[in-house]
């Protein structure tokens, strides 16, 4: 190791822990909406839910999650053309806390589409753009770089693991209830008191983030290129132009549904969303070939990226139905006990986050300590896919005991959740990390965006999934899932040696 590497974090820089804490408190707001919102929409009207069924609740939860990862495309191009990555990811999280707070309030039923905008914007604006500061870090022959963004998946994951079980008591838990009414609150209110600590806990993260900013140097300060005026004043229009077109669409929308000439529900939305995410995909991938200045060598890394795009976009569509099936089979199908003590379904939510931050140090110290001989990134993603149908396997085995009308035991959801987790950290880290090393410096908070957009395709999938929770059988559901992971695992551990051929060569 070179004698003047940073090495303040535990090895790594230390800018590291700026954005180990802010995306911590950032994951801690997101994993915590995500843990209740599902089981909030469900819940009836008499115990402060907002009653929806469960074909509309999928539809709705799809498209937010889709649209929070969607966004992270142009929020790329804002960090990249106008504020650079720092601001974006400052104002991103200005934008989350404000959304998060507008689901506190009581009426959150008019407040719901209007926070979780908020929201899923703001994830755009931050989300990318941090993953790619982590990357700003390192070179790109640091060897530390796998093994720093796995330190930095623990500490998304810290967020992940403590936000539900905060959340979930607040939203659900019977004790804060009748605390509540001692006081002389209506307990249905818990959920608002759920979603209000999330709104917290993004603004703790962005006083953290002011006050250790120094540690990241000038790292993300510049936009890419250090634009003239000029120029920067043209990419401000364009995002002006922008705005000003989606506000338009918007309200022709909101005219044209007032009148009746069109009906929107939650299913039609859910479904735009779906030709919305199939335009993007094609149109961006078709501009990324066809229209790029690219260099030979930035070509071929660019089919890497597609490939592992595609790869992500199988694993996220069944991993994120952590929030949608398996939330609603936790609910519904699972004994919530432990040692005859009850708890709030929400809080199995946190047993994956539990998991990576056991496994995480053991996973990045494995990635470390094999150094030339780390297995390639296309290789992590086939096991990462084997061990997400492994988990889905399992279900199948619960879904057959749970038949009976019998609750079965948590324990099923923990292995699946053991088994996920282990995939996770198979494809995740290893995929952001894989993004800023490919990815051409000029648009690399763009490429950050397109590794998000393939979670929004998975998110979107995984909502849609929930829609047929009670119109498919559940070893049907669960078997189907089981069979694709299984599937593109094998495609993807026979394009192991091609890729690497390729690269090779570039």
């Amino acid at each position: 190791m070179p004698k003047n590497q940073d090495t303040a974090f535990f090895g790594h820089p230390a800018g590291l822990s700026t954005l180990f804490f802010t995306e911590m408190w950032e994951r801690f707001s997101f994993y915590g909406l995500r843990a209740i919102l599902v089981l909030f929409m469900t819940a009836s009207l008499a115990t402060g839910g907002l009653g929806f069924d469960v074909e509309r609740t999928g539809a709705i939860y799809g498209t937010y999650a889709a649209s929070a990862y969607l966004m992270s495309m142009p929020g790329g191009w804002i960090a990249d053309k106008v504020l650079g990555l720092r601001k974006t990811v400052f104002w991103g999280g200005v934008l989350i806390m404000l959304g998060q707070a507008a689901l506190a309030m009581p009426n959150s039923g008019t407040f719901l589409v209007p926070g979780l905008i908020l929201i899923a914007l703001g994830t755009g604006m931050l989300k990318p753009n941090i993953s790619a500061l982590v990357g700003t870090l390192y070179t790109p022959e640091d060897t530390r770089r796998d093994a720093g963004f796995s330190i930095y998946y623990m500490g998304i994951n810290l967020g992940a693991f403590l936000s539900p079980l905060i959340c979930g008591w607040l939203a659900q838990g019977t004790g804060f209830q009748h605390f509540l009414a001692s006081v002389g609150i209506n307990p249905a209110l818990s959920w608002h008191f759920g979603f209000g600590v999330g709104s917290v806990g993004m603004a703790i993260g962005l006083i953290q983030y002011v006050v250790t900013g120094h540690r990241l140097g000038n790292n993300g300060i510049p936009v890419y290129g250090s634009p003239t005026p000029e120029l920067l004043s043209a990419a401000r229009k364009k995002l002006l132009l922008s705005v000003g077109a989606i506000v338009a669409v918007v309200a022709i929308i909101g005219v044209l549904a007032h009148n009746g000439t069109i009906v929107l529900t939650a299913t039609s939305i859910g479904r735009w969303m779906d030709y919305l995410l199939i335009t993007v995909v094609v149109a961006f991938f078709a501009w990324l070939f066809l229209a790029g200045d690219w260099t030979p060598d930035e070509r071929k890394r660019l089919v890497v990226i597609t490939v592992l795009f595609l790869g992500a976009c199988v694993f996220w569509a069944a991993f994120e139905q952590a929030a949608s099936t398996l939330t609603l089979f936790a609910q519904r199908q699972t004994e919530n006990t432990i040692f005859g003590i009850s708890y709030p379904a929400s809080w199995l939510q946190s047993v994956n986050s539990a998991f990576i931050i056991i496994l995480a140090p053991v996973f990045g110290w494995i990635w470390l300590k094999m150094g030339p001989r780390d297995p390639s990134s296309p290789a992590k993603f086939s096991l990462a896919l084997f061990f997400l149908g492994a988990g889905f396997g399992v279900m199948i085995l619960a879904a057959i005991a749970a038949s009976s009308g019998q609750k079965v035991s948590p324990m099923f959801l923990i292995i699946t959740y053991l088994c996920h987790t282990i995939g996770e950290l198979c494809l995740s880290p290893v995929g952001l990390s894989a993004m800023t090393r490919l990815a051409p410096t000029r648009v690399v908070g763009l490429m950050m965006g397109v590794w998000f957009l393939a979670t929004s395709v998975g998110n979107k999938i995984a909502g849609s999934a929930a829609g047929l929770y009670e119109s498919l059988s559940l070893p049907k559901l669960f078997g189907a899932v089981t069979v694709t992971a299984l599937f593109f695992c094998v495609v993807m551990a026979l394009l192991i040696r091609p890729i690497k051929n390729m690269l090779a060569r570039a």
